[in-house]
């Protein structure tokens, strides 16, 4: 659940200790720079997290530079304004990982929206991207840029396959969002799958909008405890809303079915949480919001961010797959109406460690895809 202040920061910071949900992601192992408020991205990342939870260690992470510290890592690191071609020409989506690097900060800077200039100073960027991109020389596109919410996302992967970066522009051209972020991969637990083979838990279509066994496909991966986590939200036309999006009964994944995934036990229930409303209001304090937790023999399923006071089931009740569990809907650590779902090996989220999931037929469900279960 590790999907910005708004869409983009939750997704930004998503899992993280305290966060569980994606809309919010928590964020760990990121590069100062980046997130700005009132974004798509952060949607999802970072939902699930517990102040407890492990935190992957990073050693070229560091804290954001302060205006006076910025002011002199420009003037040591900072590219040579002589040497940093620039040009008038409006930066691209597409454009933006190549102007990083040939060190045209002042114009990317200028496209800024006023919030994210708000977060960032022109010498913290400066600063910063010559930091973190010294020995890059180039970035590979990670799939289509994606339409959502008002904002396009796109991804890219460095030539060194150690720094992601994500960026998003509104549909005024203005730049709303950029991350940077340290990749790591654990092929020795992304290999092992679940005993239980687990469906999805909803019906209908659904938009993938954290999974994937790296960072820049799912913002849970960094954190042990959600590293296997997906976000799930549902979308018409590139939208998730329709109506006033402050308004939970706005989203089109509020209040949809939630359903056990597998046969089982029920072990845990939480129903008395709030949902967050005005959209974008957060509970870090009760990260996992209303969730049920479904025992399989020796692993647990865990659905949460559920609806206030749509749970049916209780502590100890027997489950089928495809039964409803509750409603899916925005309590806890979420900034949008979202399901948060994944397999531990312990019935507590936070102490225990997420599994890869066993999905039918070889499913891989991953970041932008949309993802299909029949009733």
């Amino acid at each position: 659940m590790k999907m910005i202040k708004d869409t983009l920061r939750s997704l930004l910071t998503s899992p993280q200790p305290k966060d569980v949900s994606v809309i919010h992601p928590v964020s760990r192992p990121f590069f100062p720079l980046v997130v700005a408020t009132g974004m798509t991205l952060l949607l999802l990342s970072g939902c699930t997290s517990n102040d407890n939870a492990s935190a992957p260690s990073d050693t070229s992470a560091q804290q954001p530079a302060s205006p006076e510290e910025a002011t002199a890592m420009d003037e040591q690191q900072a590219p040579d304004a002589s040497t940093a071609e620039q040009t008038n020409d409006p930066i691209t989506l597409e454009r933006i990982p190549d102007a990083l690097l040939a060190g045209q900060t002042k114009q990317v800077y200028a496209q800024f929206t006023p919030e994210f200039q708000q977060d960032i100073t022109e010498q913290q960027l400066a600063a910063t991207t010559k930091q973190v991109l010294q020995n890059i020389k180039a970035f590979t596109p990670l799939g289509k840029p994606q339409d959502m919410n008002g904002s396009t996302i796109h991804q890219w992967l460095s030539d060194t396959g150690k720094i992601g970066l994500i960026a998003a522009v509104n549909d005024n051209g203005q730049i709303s969002g950029i991350v940077m972020k340290a990749v790591e991969t654990f092929p020795d637990t992304d290999s092992k799958l679940t005993r239980t083979t687990y469906h999805l838990p909803f019906n209908g279509d659904w938009f993938v909008f954290w999974g994937g066994n790296n960072v820049m496909q799912n913002y849970h991966y960094e954190v042990p405890e959600q590293r296997y986590a997906y976000d799930f939200i549902q979308m018409k036309d590139g939208v998730s809303y329709s109506g006033d999006p402050k308004l939970n009964k706005s989203y089109y994944a509020f209040g949809q079915p939630a359903l056990a995934p597998a046969d089982g036990k029920v072990v845990s229930v939480v129903n008395d949480i709030p949902d967050n409303e005005p959209v974008g209001k957060m509970n870090p304090d009760q990260p996992a919001g209303n969730m049920v937790v479904i025992q399989h023999g020796d692993e647990y399923s865990t659905l949460a961010h559920l609806e206030k006071g749509s749970v049916i089931v209780k502590k100890g009740d027997m489950v089928k797959r495809g039964q409803k569990v509750g409603n899916v809907g925005n309590s806890g650590n979420s900034s949008e109406a979202h399901m948060h779902f994944q397999v531990s090996d312990h019935a507590d989220l936070f102490q225990g460690r997420a599994i890869a999931i066993r999905w039918p037929e070889g499913m891989k469900p991953l970041k932008g895809e949309t993802v299909h279960n029949n009733p």
